[in-house]
């Protein structure tokens, strides 16, 4: 069984949350974990001037994503920095590639999951993660978030990411803070829970 993580990450913050989902999911027995990032849209010159060629060159080693591989597998939890409420647009342009999977039918059935980062702590984590659910389902996907079973998100002696929608982080107005140990294995939670479900719809 196979578990598809898919990212978009400028500075590095959802890359991290992605690389520890795919720890919680290669937790579960049998199970196959994939880490891809979208094609980037930005120029090198852009990059430069936004700071965040460091951050790439980090992530060259993570293979470009193919719309092919999502129909290959049976589980694909996306991730995402919010863009004003919303998925940032090499998310969006690489899901709107995939009008031909739409049109067989190949995500039908398959488990979906979002996680996301933002600047502020009511930056859009919730409506993004709501707002990508809507691809996810005319794609006929079967939606799973991050249960109350995940008891992190209830802390209230820390500023924190993570709601029932799926994990997310914080990374501050100028990016400088990454995601917390609550953050992570809140990522690392879902990982191991989308993986479980997807266990069990394939068998």
């Amino acid at each position: 069984m196979k578990v598809l993580v898919v990212y978009y990450s400028l500075y590095g913050h959802v890359y991290r949350l992605g690389e520890e989902v795919a720890k919680g999911a290669r937790s579960v027995e049998g199970v196959e974990v994939d880490l891809r990032r979208v094609p980037e849209t930005l120029s090198q010159e852009v990059l430069e001037a936004m700071g965040a060629v460091d951050a790439q060159k980090k992530q060259s080693h993570v293979p470009i994503c193919t719309v092919d591989e999502l129909a290959e597998a049976d589980a694909i939890v996306f991730g995402t920095p919010t863009r004003f409420g919303n998925m940032c647009g090499q998310m969006r342009q690489f899901l709107d590639s995939t009008g031909k999977l739409w049109l067989s039918g190949a995500l039908v059935g398959k488990v979906g999951s979002v996680v996301v980062s933002t600047n502020t702590q009511h930056g859009g984590q919730e409506s993004t993660i709501l707002s990508f659910h809507i691809t996810l389902l005319h794609h006929g996907m079967v939606i799973v978030g991050l249960p109350y079973a995940f008891q992190g998100q209830m802390t209230m002696d820390e500023i924190t990411g993570c709601s029932p929608y799926g994990s997310s982080t914080i990374a501050s107005v100028d990016g400088s803070r990454f995601p917390s140990d609550n953050e992570l294995a809140g990522a690392h939670f879902q990982g191991e829970h989308v993986a479980k479900i997807a266990k069990k719809l394939t068998a």
